[in-house]
């Protein structure tokens, strides 16, 4: 039972937003009594930390997927930000947004655990691209990862439309690889542009 209530909570706060959403309306969606949500999780605060724990889970699972695909740097790129427009094309506001505006504690706690995990995918991926050649040799690796990273989250913590946030990292991702292109890396890149709008 405690797994259905964590699925059907991530669904409709990922839909509906973290502070709209009541353990009633849980409740009601699963035809049981709040009281029996209250069995397993006693406060609203740490339903959404679990949450937000299975969120990250699917995620970084989503994103070993891809890597082991093994695409070019910057395909791996636009494989995982597409990724994420599915993940969260239902949401109408951005999770992360409501996330830091209405449970801060819980936004700090879910940022420090992405901030290491992402820390490591962002460095994978531009030492593979500098080895395929899309990227330049003499780019320095962990400066690049902390301004990707910084820019990232900054369009999360502060965008509140979900679509906003989308055209804002598809943005930022082109951004962040014409700083680090090779010729090559650039012709790459316009392609995966073109394909991604199709």
């Amino acid at each position: 039972m405690k797994e259905k209530i964590i699925a059907k909570a991530t669904d409709l706060f990922l839909k509906l937003g973290f502070k709209s959403v009541t353990m009633d309306d849980i409740a009601c969606e699963m035809c049981i009594s709040k009281k029996t949500i209250y069995k397993y999780f006693c406060n609203k605060e740490i339903l959404i930390a679990e949450t937000t724990e299975i969120v990250h889970k699917a995620i970084h699972q989503s994103i070993d997927v891809i890597v082991a695909q093994k695409y070019n740097a910057i395909e791996e790129n636009f494989k995982i930000r597409k990724m994420f427009k599915e993940m969260f094309n239902a949401s109408e506001s951005s999770p992360s947004y409501q996330l830091k505006k209405h449970y801060p504690e819980i936004y700090d706690k879910v940022m420090s655990r992405e901030i290491n995990e992402c820390n490591a995918v962002f460095k994978q991926n531009i030492e593979q691209g500098i080895n395929q050649g899309l990227y330049r040799k003499n780019v320095l690796v962990e400066t690049y990862v902390g301004f990707y990273y910084n820019l990232i989250f900054s369009i999360h913590g502060n965008t509140s439309s979900e679509k906003e946030l989308n055209e804002l990292e598809l943005q930022a991702l082109e951004y962040h690889t014409r700083a680090m292109a090779t010729p090559t890396g650039i012709i790459e890149l316009e392609k995966q542009l073109e394909n991604y709008h199709l």
